[in-house]
Parts: structure tokens; C-alpha cells; sequence
């Protein structure tokens, strides 16, 4: 399987003038931990997660030192933490140098990307634009998604049948959020939150329809508004 197979197409992203405040909503609201910062063009410039959130002088969580190690850092360094903890600006927080990965790289290296990096996820990219993203939680949704034999072969078809499948509930305005589907042999797996039974409901009724399916299984949850997703 490749990274094109799992990803999550509706990217949750902001805009480099984007203001921190705005993206700590997003991250609690979405239940998620980074989200891209994307141009105007589409393009990918850095990444915003919690860690570049953690260390804020209006919380209190400013990075403090003894005077004497204080002296001993790197105007640099300072000077860059200082940045990180009193602006208010995505693009003077974000982290700049990123790992991404392209719709063709296969599940085992994004793997390896994720593990290697210590990152939750990877920002798929195709000819200098964010088409997906890929994290932890979608590769344990493919591997959960795996029928108990012949888990490598695959019919040529699942691909478009992924590709309807997204299309029909993306159009919907109860489509699911966070929403990932995985395809084996016509059968659908749907991850995903909602906010009620009957949009779980009018999300398999939407897939029932659709030519190939033999059958749905449901991954959609709700979860309590206090529960966050770490």
C-alpha cells in the first residue's frame, strides 16, 4: 500500500499570518496535533504542532534558566526561544524544516519517516502542493483494515472505489471529520468523528450506494467534547 491509499485529503491547515491563538483552537476543536501552514498557492512553507505551542509567555510556560546558565546560552538560542514564546504570529513559530512524503511512497516508508523523525505525521506532497496528510492513527487504521489472509494483494479497482467513496461523503455538509477511508477487496472501512448516530448512519447509507462496495465497516466515532486526541 502506498501513502495515496490512506492519507487524509481534507487537510486541516492555516495561512502563514495565521495567529497562535487561532491554531490552539483548531488543534482542541479537531482533536489533532499539528496542523500544515499553506500560501495562498497551495503551498507548503512549515508545520505547526503543540510542542511549538508549549513554551507561551501569557501561560507561563516560558523557558526559564538560572542567570548563570542564562549567560552561558547562545544569544541565538535565545533569542530564537524568545520568538517562539512571545509571538503571536504562525510563521514566526512554525517549524520550517519538514519531512514530507509523496502519494507514491509506500506505508512501510512513511513508517520509517514518522519513526525515524519522532513525528506523529508526514504532509504528503505532489509537484510542490499539500494533496494529504498521513499519520500514527492512519497507519494503524490501514493495518486494522487488513483481511486476516491475502493482506497483499489488492484489486486494482480499490483505489477508485477509495476515490468515490471520499468524493461522496466530502460533498455532504454531515460528512464526517478527520475523514479516512481504506479500501480491500470492495471492502470499506470508514474512520472518522461525528457528531450523531444518524450521521454514522446517512455516512453508510452514502457508501451502500456506491458500485464495488460489499461491505462497510464502521469506524466513525463520537467522542465526548472534553476528550482530546493526543
Amino acid at each position: 500500500m502506498k501513502a495515496a491509499d490512506v492519507m487524509v485529503s481534507a487537510v486541516i491547515s492555516v495561512g502563514p499570518n495565521a495567529r497562535v491563538e487561532e491554531v490552539a483552537s483548531i488543534l482542541l476543536a479537531n482533536r489533532i496535533s499539528a496542523v500544515p501552514v499553506i500560501d495562498e498557492q497551495g503551498e507548503l512553507l512549515g508545520i505547526v504542532s503543540e510542542g511549538d505551542l508549549m513554551r507561551r509567555a501569557e501561560a507561563g510556560t516560558e523557558r526559564r534558566r538560572s542567570w548563570w546558565l542564562e549567560h552561558l546560552t547562545g544569544k541565538q538560542v535565545l533569542a530564537s526561544e524568545y520568538v517562539k514564546s512571545h509571538s503571536h504570529k504562525v510563521s514566526d513559530v512554525m517549524t520550517r524544516s519538514m519531512i514530507t512524503a509523496t502519494p507514491e511512497t509506500t506505508l512501510g516508508e512513511v513508517a520509517t519517516l514518522l519513526e525515524k523523525n519522532r513525528i506523529k505525521r508526514v504532509p504528503i506532497v505532489q509537484n510542490g502542493k499539500v494533496v494529504g496528510i498521513v499519520s500514527r492513527a492512519n497507519l494503524l487504521q490501514a493495518l486494522a483494515s487488513m483481511p486476516a489472509k491475502d493482506a497483499t494483494t489488492t484489486r486494482t479497482d480499490d483505489s477508485e472505489i477509495r476515490d468515490k467513496v471520499i468524493s461522496r461523503l466530502n460533498a455532504e455538509l454531515w460528512r464526517p471529520s478527520l475523514l479516512n477511508v481504506t479500501v480491500h477487496d470492495g471492502n470499506v472501512d470508514l474512520w472518522g468523528f461525528v457528531t450523531s448516530n444518524d450521521e454514522k448512519k446517512a455516512a453508510r447509507i452514502a457508501v451502500e450506494g456506491i458500485v464495488g462496495v460489499k461491505s462497510i465497516n464502521d469506524h466513525l466515532t463520537i467522542p465526548p467534547p472534553e476528550t482530546a486526541m493526543v
